[in-house]
């Protein structure tokens, strides 16, 4: 039954807010003509990513906790994952947008992102040398620029939403890194990231999942119904 891990994670991440989507007073339901183009194309920008950098051996998976169907050499269960965990975050940023559109105020959010512009954006530059770090860093630092310029109102309810998803991030993507496992069900090759863990996940993934979401929530968010 180990090797149903990957997917029962990815299906488990789906669960809850696939079934609240149909909630009368949440209806998210009614945003899938924004988000699954949005999550579609998203995907397969990281879809590409995730295979070079398979490929490069800057990560790989472990067949003991695949059901072994493989596209384009990257098992099924990734490519789940970059439809389950985008769904289950953009719902909770819409669902904050129907109890507090601006959580942190457009003051909080520009200062907070003009600091991770320049932090992510300077360990981007020292560490070239390492695939995962670089284009992780440069890459959220690059969008968070954008959007600061963009003056998207969004931002802050973005973060948020991020900082509120976090704990079942870190136990989902725990347990891909070896938590609670006899193995890994992802590794990583440290040479390509700066070797920085918090527990057995590497920082980079904190970033990294920033950047999956915000390119989800900015797309959601040109192509959303209003609410009625």
């Amino acid at each position: 039954m180990e090797r149903f891990l990957y997917l029962v994670l990815d299906l488990g991440a789906l669960a809850i807010p696939l079934l609240f989507s149909f909630h009368p007073r949440i209806r998210f339901y009614e945003q899938w003509r924004a988000f699954w183009p949005a999550c579609s194309l998203v995907a397969a920008f990281f879809i590409a990513w995730d295979a070079a950098f398979t490929s490069m051996g800057v990560w790989g998976f472990n067949e003991r906790y695949l059901i072994g169907t493989e596209i384009l050499g990257l098992p099924v269960e990734e490519w789940l994952f970059f439809i389950c965990i985008p769904y289950s975050c953009v719902f909770t940023f819409f669902v904050f947008g129907t109890l507090k559109p601006d959580p942190w105020g457009s003051r909080i959010a520009r200062a907070v992102s003009a600091a991770m512009v320049l932090v992510l954006g300077s360990l981007a530059v020292m560490n070239t040398d390492k695939w995962y770090t670089a284009t992780t860093f440069l890459g959220l630092a690059a969008l968070l620029f954008l959007l600061r310029r963009w003056g998207s109102a969004f931002l802050g309810r973005a973060l948020v939403s991020y900082l509120v998803i976090l704990l079942p991030f870190f136990l989902i993507n725990g347990i891909l890194t070896g938590s609670f496992i006899e193995e890994q069900v992802v590794w990583y090759n440290d040479e390509e990231n700066l070797g920085l863990r918090l527990g057995t996940i590497p920082v980079e993934d904190v970033f990294y999942g920033m950047l999956l979401i915000l390119l989800n929530v900015t797309l959601f968010e040109r192509w959303q119904r209003p609410v009625q």
